[in-house]
């Protein structure tokens, strides 16, 4: 099994599956489903240096998240598919 360690202010996350079904109970084939824009934080890297001082990271493992639309580079680890983006791509922490 492979595994990946973010590396800096980089957060590895899982994407929520697109949904299927429309609340109003019509299907959404593949080629119209929008892409998820939350997901949750798999994998924390160690954060930054900026003017000589660690900056910590403000998300946690296990956190589910709100990203921008096109943030973050695919990867595909075993078969599973995630998004490896910076911290500053994340606009919140959904609780």
């Amino acid at each position: 099994m492979a595994s990946i360690k973010p590396l800096g202010d980089r957060v590895l996350i899982q994407a929520d599956v697109a949904e299927e079904v429309t609340s109003s109970g019509l299907y959404i084939p593949d080629t119209a489903k929008e892409k998820p824009q939350q997901g949750t934080v798999i994998a924390v890297g160690p954060g930054k240096v900026e003017n000589g001082t660690k900056v910590e990271m403000t998300v946690n493992k296990g956190d589910k998240v709100l990203y921008g639309k096109y943030a973050g580079t695919e990867v595909t680890i075993d078969g599973d598919e995630y998004l490896i983006m910076r911290e500053s791509d994340i606009v919140g922490i959904l609780s």
